[in-house]
């Protein structure tokens, strides 16, 4: 039996149901995870460049985009149990390149940025709130990395009670492997994994 099967005969990996009020969510596309001179960066130019469409679409339908960055004073640095754990992201502090959103993302000014401090775009965050006061019903989450905060960010959008929708070919992540099996994991239990074209195609129908 497969993978697929014992899971599909386990209840899981069902349809997303898709509102009429969608936000992309573009999840730590920093410098500090985008350019390969930092340690703690992989090429992610693809996965920028389809998120780059999306986030088009969304503006032109009058739809939220929302970016996050993780950035942290100097005092938290070691008093925070996740940087002794992930040592490299003691680099991402406020005020340096590592923590601004990467240009090619094509953000504008108008486009909210949250900063975080853990994994999850949610956790300790005004995100909740924003999107309830948007009206969203269904949340298009892209970025980086897919293991990391695109996973815990997408469990905690499911939480917090939004349908949750994730173009695979918009994220991103340092390995292969970790990157195909959150994919799996998320799309078995907390998200619809499909593609950037798929969302294109939804985005622009909502927009007539």
């Amino acid at each position: 039996m497969s993978q697929e099967q014992v899971y599909d005969q386990a209840g899981f990996g069902r349809p997303v149901p898709r509102g009429q009020r969608p936000a992309v969510l573009v999840v730590d596309f920093t410098y500090g995870f985008t350019d390969t001179r930092y340690p703690t960066a992989a090429d992610m130019a693809g996965p920028i460049a389809a998120t780059r469409v999306l986030t088009n679409a969304a503006r032109a339908g009058g739809f939220p985009v929302i970016y996050t960055t993780i950035a942290y004073h100097p005092g938290e640095v070691d008093k925070l149990p996740w940087l002794k754990k992930a040592t490299g992201m003691a680099a991402l502090l406020e005020g340096s390149r590592l923590v601004q959103i990467d240009e090619c993302t094509g953000i504008q000014p108008d486009d909210v940025v949250i900063t975080k401090k853990g994994a999850s775009a949610f956790f300790g965050t005004s995100l909740t709130g924003l999107l309830a006061g948007a009206g969203v019903d269904t949340l298009i989450v892209t970025g980086a990395t897919t293991s990391g905060c695109v996973r815990a960010s997408v469990v905690d959008a499911v939480q917090s009670g939004f349908n949750v929708l994730v173009p695979a070919d918009c994220c991103a992540d340092r390995a292969a492997a970790p990157h195909q099996a959150n994919l799996f994991d998320m799309g078995q239990k907390y998200a619809d994994v499909t593609d950037s074209n798929d969302i294109l195609t939804w985005l622009h129908s909502l927009s007539k």
